[in-house]
Formats: structure tokens, C-alpha cells, sequence
């Protein structure tokens, strides 16, 4: 018996995804750390998470022909799907480090994200996001997850939109 690839569709340039994408990429730029950014998914599906991103970050890389990932971070995936007409292989390690995902381009360039859990707090994980993809971060992925965010960084909270909401403001223990 033999299997298809899961099928995916991504929506058309007339149309809006349901979900904007939860993603931040570093600037275009030499690569200095562990990873080019920080990617939230909503679920652990990793074949109907990846359509969307495949399509953002095929601006950056081209075609993505390949995809490898830790297989304990996401439930079973297929080995491959069809993305915006693209045959796409994914490839899941028990070897792959840890809250990552590599997107391998047709020419072999490579971005590497950081993977946040779909039930993260908004909060953290904005903060975290923005630490993985800020301007010359050298931080391992254990640095991002673990170290706070400097305050510098968090004034790009205001323009943190998640679903057309926005991560509440912190509460001083004098307001309270």
C-alpha cells in the first residue's frame, strides 16, 4: 500500500491566512548564534503548521525542498507534504537538538529556528522570540529559553499583535 503526501494548501495572494504567522527572523545578516529567529506554532502538527511558514520564508530562501526537526517536539509527521506546489521532505531525528526546526533552501542555505511550545504564555513567548531573533544574538537556544529579555527589548511589546489582541501590560505590586 502506498501513501500520499499530506496535502496543504496555503492561501492565495487575495487571501488573508485565519492566523497571522507567529514569527520573528533576525535581519538579514551574517549568523552569529544558534538560530535565525524564533517560530510559535499553534499546534504540534507539524505538517499543517509548516504550509504558512514555508510560504513567508520562501521570500528570504526560494523553494524549501527540506525540513528536519526533533521528532519528540511534534506529534508524527508524514515524510513529506506538498507546500505552495513544493515537494517538501521532512526529516525528524531523536538526535535533532532540542526547541528547533532547520529549513534547508534548493542552494543548501539554511535558517534555523527556535520553536516555542503552542500552549506558551504570550508574554514569555513574545520576549522570547524577540531575544532569538534580535541583531547579532550568539545566545544557544538553552541561553534564549533560560536568560531574561533586556529591557531595551521589551518595548516592542506594544507592537506585539497575536489574533488581534495584544499582550497585557504588567501589573507594578503597587497597582495591585
Amino acid at each position: 500500500m502506498t501513501s500520499a503526501p499530506y496535502q496543504s494548501t496555503t492561501p492565495s495572494a487575495g487571501e488573508q491566512p485565519r492566523y497571522p504567522l507567529r514569527l520573528r527572523l533576525s535581519p538579514k545578516a551574517l549568523a552569529t548564534g544558534c538560530v535565525d529567529g524564533a517560530w510559535w506554532p499553534r499546534s504540534r502538527d507539524l505538517a499543517a503548521e509548516l504550509p504558512a511558514l514555508l510560504a513567508v520564508l520562501a521570500v528570504r530562501l526560494g523553494e524549501i525542498p527540506r525540513v528536519s526537526y526533533n521528532l519528540t517536539e511534534w506529534d508524527t509527521a508524514p515524510r513529506q507534504i506538498a507546500a505552495a506546489g513544493v515537494r517538501v521532505r521532512l526529516s525528524g531525528f531523536w538526535s535533532r537538538p532540542a526547541h528547533t526546526v532547520d529549513l534547508v533552501a534548493g542552494d543548501r542555505r539554511r535558517i534555523t529556528l527556535l520553536v516555542l511550545p503552542p500552549g506558551a504564555d504570550p508574554s514569555a513567548a513574545h520576549r522570547t522570540m524577540m531575544r532569538a531573533a534580535r541583531r547579532g544574538n550568539a545566545d544557544t537556544v538553552e541561553d534564549v529559553l533560560r536568560e531574561p529579555v533586556p529591557a531595551t527589548e521589551t518595548s516592542t511589546v506594544d507592537r506585539w499583535n497575536d489574533e488581534g489582541g495584544h499582550v497585557p501590560e504588567q501589573k507594578t505590586r503597587e497597582a495591585l
